[in-house]
């Protein structure tokens, strides 16, 4: 009889257990699906998400919609554009070649491309796979956009940006660089003799069994396709098209939530690279001058709270996406978007942490502070070149980065200040009677110093007649293939560019209007009957001409 009690006992401490587990779970899902469900509605582009314990799905679901003309909603089975974090596949398949003795990423890149004019420097793969190479990334170069629709093979590719000026000297700085990942793509293509598609179809896809992941194409069938869009002031459109040959070892990929988590275990199993291998990608790396930076290759080095994360985002023409593992807590989050709108990467980085234990806290668990104790944060912060400025109106602080919009901060204590989803945060202190400020995103911090400058003024809008705001409307051609498309639509005045979202105009006087979304104005033209012939649009530093052409 004793021994039936105490295993009557045990089994009664089980079923607590897995009662205990599965109510836990249960309000995982419930606080993910509150979460995603304030994000994303039914009758918009939608999310596809994944998390996984231990290499397990603990939860997977779609939201939104997968193709808003057919009205099908999001599903695991939906594959998306996965953008930059192909860069993860990419740098897998150089490692995996120095593995084999083809490489070292010590080589310079002369040694399987010797044509290539490196300036009199010396360019390492290791240089390419950090962003440190110094190369002018092609996807900033205004050809990028006039040329989106054409197809290159990737010699191409190359020869629209290796002979622009070196940004500066290899090793020396990080920007993160496009035109680094296409020549690696070539070295792959090089070194196998296999197309990059083919490299890596045969030696990931097939050997992890990613069944339902591709090298994009705009012509092949792919099952289960979502349809990508973009965001305008008026709602939604179809994506611009772009040629999956552009961005290539870069950004080419598509895949599903399943295929990627099957990715993830394969990477944390060693299936594919060495371990030894693997920590070269993942913790971060080192300027020539000794400073660290959080980028390995083709992972972000960051932190969720404490908790230590390696990650990847991506975005591209219709699509975002973000991928977090956390290696102690073996938590794996993929965030899919069939829409280059919104903030995937904070989505994924809440989840996370919810899944951890360690939410972010929330806007709307500010604190009220005084007038007094917020002015004293007031002023202009340099961080490495940049210039944000901490300015307060009506008892709200707000963070604008020069050249970019005003954004609120929000206090959750007299020193601590977060952004809208809370993963963002600044920590202002005073050093020596100077304002400083510690700006933390993904747990990589950067410290501002509070220097004497004031804020860019604040434009005033002058209200222009309808009647008026139609003589600027037309097509604008800037350079074959880019345009500007001004159009009026209730009393208010918008542009598109090629390829991306429209914005609304604001007039400081006739025929000159400015942006709010990004620094930027557009000055009209007119001929000797006062029709508007020509524009021309200041942004940069730079003065881009575009003649009326419809």
């Amino acid at each position: 009889m004793k021994t039936n009690h105490h295993i009557s006992k045990v089994i009664m401490g089980c079923i607590c257990l897995l009662l205990t587990v599965s109510s836990l779970a249960q309000n995982l899902e419930q606080q993910i699906d509150t979460y995603i469900s304030e994000q994303y509605t039914s009758d918009a582009p939608g999310v596809s998400v994944l998390v996984a314990k231990d290499g397990k799905t603990i939860y997977q679901k779609g939201f939104g919609d997968a193709n808003l003309e057919l009205d099908i909603s999001v599903a695991p089975k939906h594959v998306f554009e996965i953008g930059s974090i192909t860069k993860q596949f990419t740098a897998v398949a150089i490692l995996m070649l120095e593995e084999q003795g083809k490489l070292s990423v010590n080589d310079p890149i002369t040694k399987f491309i010797p044509d290539y004019p490196t300036q009199g420097k010396t360019i390492t793969i290791h240089h390419l796979l950090n962003h440190t190479s110094g190369i002018k990334s092609y996807t900033n170069m205004p050809s990028f956009m006039t040329e989106a629709r054409t197809d290159m093979t990737p010699t191409e590719l190359i020869d629209k940006f290796k002979n622009e000026p070196m940004e500066f000297d290899p090793g020396t700085q990080f920007n993160y660089n496009n035109s680094g990942y296409i020549l690696l793509g070539h070295i792959i293509e090089v070194l196998s003799g296999q197309s990059y598609a083919d490299f890596i179809q045969t030696h990931i896809f097939d050997k992890v069994g990613m069944t339902n992941s591709y090298y994009g194409s705009m012509v092949n069938l792919i099952p289960n396709r979502a349809s990508g869009y973009s965001q305008t002031e008026t709602g939604y459109r179809n994506a611009n098209y772009l040629s999956l040959t552009l961005p290539y070892a870069a950004g080419s990929i598509m895949s599903t939530t399943d295929d990627l988590l099957k990715w993830q275990n394969a990477i944390s199993a060693n299936t594919l690279i060495k371990r030894s291998s693997l920590e070269k990608a993942i913790n971060g790396s080192t300027l020539s001058t000794g400073k660290a930076i959080p980028y390995g290759y083709g992972w972000l080095k960051g932190d969720i709270n404490g908790s230590r994360t390696v990650e990847h985002s991506g975005g591209i023409f219709g699509y975002s996406t973000n991928g977090i593992y956390l290696p102690k807590e073996k938590v794996y989050v993929i965030g899919l978007s069939n829409c280059d709108c919104g903030n995937v990467s904070a989505i994924t980085t809440n989840i996370a942490a919810m899944t951890i234990g360690k939410p972010f806290p929330k806007k709307e668990d500010a604190i009220a502070l005084t007038e007094a104790q917020l002015s004293k944060w007031v002023g202009a912060y340099e961080f490495e070149g940049t210039i944000r400025h901490i300015t307060l109106k009506d008892k709200q602080l707000f963070s604008q980065r020069e050249g970019s919009v005003n954004l609120e901060i929000y206090p959750m204590t007299a020193t601590n200040f977060i952004f809208d989803g809370g993963d963002t945060v600044y920590d202002f202190y005073t050093e020596n009677g100077n304002r400083m400020v510690t700006m933390k995103v993904s747990g990589n911090a950067v410290t501002g110093k509070g220097i004497d400058k004031a804020p860019p003024a604040e434009r005033e809008e002058l209200a222009l007649n309808v009647d008026v705001l139609k003589q600027y409307i037309g097509t604008y051609e800037i350079q074959p293939g880019f345009n500007i498309v001004v159009s009026v639509k209730d009393n208010k005045i918008y542009g598109q560019a090629t390829g991306q979202g429209e914005f609304e105009l604001f007039a400081e006087d006739k025929d000159k209007f400015f942006l709010k979304v990004v620094a930027a104005d557009l000055h009209f033209y007119r001929n000797a009957e006062d029709k508007v012939e020509s524009l021309t649009l200041f942004q940069g530093g730079q003065e881009m001409p575009g003649k009326k052409v419809d």
